[in-house]
């Protein structure tokens, strides 16, 4: 078995809406892109911690992971900074994972998302 060892993967996605619907589908969209891209399964994953903008509270990001099949991952939800100016209706999440030695993490920036992280091209 390849040796293995804990990366943290970024990622965020904008809801185009404050109502659970739009909340669950673009959770459910970043969540999708970030286990694809990093060929995760969920054995793989210790923990993911997402952040929402303020504007942001019709429902828990979590809530989609768990739709997801992520039932045995700890999930924790906090609200992000509120820094005037920022862009609004944002899903953030760092997973917590094992894959094996050098693996590249493939961050996850969809949509107008893309703008918070320009710099890490692979993102995109």
């Amino acid at each position: 078995m390849a040796e293995k060892r804990l990366f943290a993967v970024r990622g965020a996605a904008q809801a185009e809406a404050n109502e659970p619907e739009a909340i669950l589908a673009a959770t459910e969209a970043l969540m999708r892109e970030v286990l694809d891209r990093n060929d995760l399964a969920p054995e793989a994953l210790v923990s993911c911690l997402f952040t929402t903008t303020d504007d942001l509270d019709a429902e828990f990001p979590a809530v989609a992971a768990r739709n997801l099949g992520l039932d045995s991952v700890p999930l924790l939800c906090a609200r992000e900074i509120d820094v005037p100016g920022a862009m609004p209706r944002v899903i953030r999440v760092m997973v917590h994972c094992y894959a094996p030695v050098g693996h590249e993490p493939a961050h996850v920036y969809l949509g107008a998302t893309q703008e918070l992280r320009s710099d890490l091209h692979a993102a995109q």
